[in-house]
């Protein structure tokens, strides 16, 4: 039996099984689904794209994995190549690992053992209010979602503060000489609620940041590759560790990197193996998925990713700006985005099925009815989105 992701698996509804996909859509035996919500966010370049799927097969017909440990493989260097091309700043330094939620507890070591390698004890760490950085432990615990993760105790490591510029001044006067970084979902937190912050929030965490030596950690897993409507985050304010995922494949196979700058990379670079990174995923630079993510990345470049995206933030706009309803509280749009959020999720109870009935796949969750469309969407596929959403209210 199955044991689905976050659901109640006693009183769960009956999931709508997929026989094929392509493009933007997703087939049941019964239905055509735009699949509004980029199955969480990845799949950026829509289904069955040809050449993502001729990337996997032709690295497949070679070899489809070797480990890391005391081998390498072109595939993989040549992906650390085009990242460290493609990512601001000097962060050039690429570890691999097989979910973003690994990824952000890498960068969580890595800034410890920052640290500790130099002598010093730093053990806080500094996160955001209604943050989402994934469900292995440690990224429980910088999380701020105590309602799904009451049964696993919150440690005394964190400091969670809101997306103001007080509190985070307040933040780093109390606790600045034990902090080892802070770590954020830049500009738009994702499963927390789709909240939407502005850039000087991060300019400021950067000055405290480099004022204190605190590392400054963009988890861009959800973010990355356009979805605020930049490339990256990273692009307008420079972090020290950047972590990637979703997207990185174009979801065809589940892979991410945390990326870390020279002065990161430096303190653990030593004649003392006491001092190394000791944590190595078995499918860390899987061949498979850096030969697919190098493709993504080609195809990103190639067909002006960002135009697509600003013209998604432009429909999205038009559409959606100024719907309203009593029940709404907030419509909020960032890049390729959207989101609504209503006073009681009551409001959004069988919106999932009345959009399936309209030929739209979405999965709204507490008080947040949302798209994060794949960016080869057509016009008249996100207008039927939207109008989905706004004939709920009607």
């Amino acid at each position: 039996m199955i044991w689905y992701p976050y659901e109640q698996m006693k009183t769960m509804k009956e999931p709508y099984r997929i026989l094929d996909a392509e493009g933007v859509h997703l087939y049941t035996k019964d239905q055509k689904l735009i699949d509004s919500i980029s199955s969480w966010w990845c799949m950026i370049h829509g289904y069955k794209h040809p050449e993502l799927t001729a990337a996997i097969k032709e690295q497949a017909d070679r070899f489809c994995h070797v480990m890391l440990g005391g081998l390498t493989h072109e595939p993989v260097e040549k992906l650390s190549d085009k990242l460290q091309e493609f990512l601001p700043g000097d962060l050039d330094y690429c570890f691999f690992s097989d979910s973003g939620s690994v990824a952000v507890e890498v960068s969580l070591k890595m800034a410890l053992q920052y640290n500790t390698n130099q002598g010093r004890k730093r053990p806080l760490v500094l996160a955001l209010e209604h943050a989402y950085h994934g469900d292995t432990f440690k990224a429980m615990e910088v999380g701020d979602d105590e309602d799904y993760h009451f049964a696993f105790d919150k440690k005394e490591g964190v400091v969670h503060i809101p997306t103001e510029i007080p509190a985070l001044e307040d933040a780093f006067e109390l606790y600045h000489d034990r902090l080892n970084c802070f770590i954020v979902e830049p500009l738009l937190q994702g499963a927390g609620g789709m909240r939407m912050y502005d850039i000087s929030f991060l300019k400021r965490a950067r000055e405290l940041c480099n004022q204190y030596d605190v590392l400054l950690i963009f988890d861009e897993v959800a973010t990355g590759f356009g979805r605020t409507g930049n490339r990256f985050v990273a692009d307008l304010v420079l972090p020290d560790i950047l972590v990637l995922g979703k997207a990185l494949t174009g979801g065809y196979i589940g892979h991410a990197v945390t990326v870390a700058n020279h002065k990161v990379f430096d303190a653990f670079y030593s004649n003392d193996d006491r001092l190394a990174l000791m944590h190595g995923p078995t499918f860390m630079g899987n061949p498979l998925a850096c030969a697919v993510a190098l493709k993504g990345i080609e195809i990103f470049e190639r067909d002006n990713y960002m135009s697509k995206i600003r013209h998604i933030e432009q429909i999205s706009r038009q559409e959606m700006e100024n719907f309203s309803d009593p029940r709404i509280k907030e419509v909020r749009i960032m890049g390729g985005c959207t989101c609504v959020e209503v006073h009681d999720p009551k409001t959004l109870e069988g919106f999932q099925q009345f959009a399936y009935e309209r030929g739209v796949f979405c999965r709204p969750f507490l008080n947040y009815m949302y798209s994060m469309v794949p960016y080869v969407i057509s016009d008249e596929e996100l207008i039927q989105i939207f109008d989905v959403m706004k004939d709920w209210f009607h």
